[in-house]
C-alpha cells in the first residue's frame, strides 16, 4: 500500500457506492488521512460491516430518493457540523444490447449513476456556500467517453456526469467549490470475473499493460479533494493506464 501524506483533518466526506470496490477503497484512503467519513450505499447490511470495520459511519440511502438524500446531507451535518467533501460513485449495471434494453433498465441506471450525482450534489450545496469550501469528486467512465457494447444506458449516463460535472464546475466556482471527475480502469470484482483470454485482450489495450490498483484510483481522488487542488476545477481525470490516449 503506497505511503500517502493527505492531511484530512477537520474536513468531513461522504462517500456514495461505499459498502465496497472503489467506493470502498475512497473511504479508507479518507479515513487514513484523518478525515470524519460517512459510507454510504443502497445495502444497509454491507456498508454498516464496511464502515464497523474501520471505525467510520455507515449509512443506508437511495441515491435515487430526493428525500433521502436530502435527509442524508442533513444528518452527516447534525452529526459532523460540517462537510467538506462528496464523492459520486454510486452505480449499477442492467447490461444488455441496444434492443433488449426496457425502459426499467435505461432509467434505473441514469438514476442511480446520474440522477444520484445530481442530488447529493444539489443536497451539499448550500452548506458548501454556507462554509465558502467544498469538493464535488464524480466517477465517470471510459465508457461514456467512447462506448461500449451493451451499455448504452451506463454510457449515457456516464456521459451525463461529464457533462454535469463541467457546467457544475463553472456554477460553483464563485463559493469556493471545486467539481471534477475521474475515468478509472482498476482492478474490481467485475474485471476479476472476465475469462483469462479475454482479461490479457483488454490488458493488451492499455499502454501500461495492466489495470490500476484500487488504491491508484483512490490516491487520484483524494488529491483532487485535497486543498492542495483546489485550482483544478471542471477536470475530467482518465486514470486509466493511458486507455484513453
Amino acid at each position: 500500500m503506497p505511503n500517502l501524506t493527505f492531511d484530512f483533518a477537520g474536513r468531513t466526506a461522504i462517500v456514495t457506492g461505499a459498502a465496497r470496490g472503489l467506493g470502498l477503497e475512497f473511504a479508507r484512503l479518507f479515513h487514513r488521512s484523518g478525515a470524519t467519513v460517512f459510507l454510504v450505499d443502497a445495502d444497509a447490511d454491507e456498508v454498516a460491516l464496511a464502515a464497523a470495520e474501520m471505525g467510520a459511519v455507515g449509512i443506508a440511502c437511495d441515491v435515487t430518493s430526493t428525500e433521502a438524500v436530502d435527509d442524508l446531507v442533513h444528518r452527516v451535518r447534525t452529526a459532523a457540523g460540517r462537510l467538506d467533501i462528496i464523492v459520486n460513485n454510486a452505480g449499477i449495471l442492467r447490461d444488455r444490447r441496444l434492443w433488449k434494453l426496457s425502459d426499467q433498465d435505461w432509467a434505473e441506471v441514469l438514476d442511480v449513476h446520474l440522477g444520484g450525482t445530481f442530488r447529493l450534489t444539489r443536497a451539499a450545496v448550500p452548506v458548501f456556500r454556507e462554509q465558502r469550501y467544498g469538493r464535488v469528486i464524480n466517477v465517470t467512465s471510459y465508457t461514456g467517453l467512447r462506448g461500449n457494447i451493451g451499455q448504452a444506458n451506463y454510457g449515457a449516463a456516464k456521459a451525463g456526469i461529464i457533462g454535469f460535472t463541467r457546467t457544475a464546475a463553472k456554477e460553483l466556482a464563485s463559493f469556493g467549490v471545486t467539481v471534477n471527475a475521474i475515468s478509472p480502469n482498476a482492478e474490481t470484482r467485475m474485471i476479476g470475473s472476465i475469462p483469462e483470454d479475454k482479461r490479457q485482450e483488454l490488458e493488451a489495450a492499455i499502454p501500461l499493460g495492466r489495470f490500476a490498483a484500487p488504491s491508484e484510483i483512490a490516491a487520484t481522488t483524494a488529491f483532487l479533494a485535497s486543498e492542495e487542488a483546489g485550482y483544478i476545477t471542471g477536470s475530467v481525470v482518465p486514470v486509466d493506464g493511458g486507455i484513453s490516449i
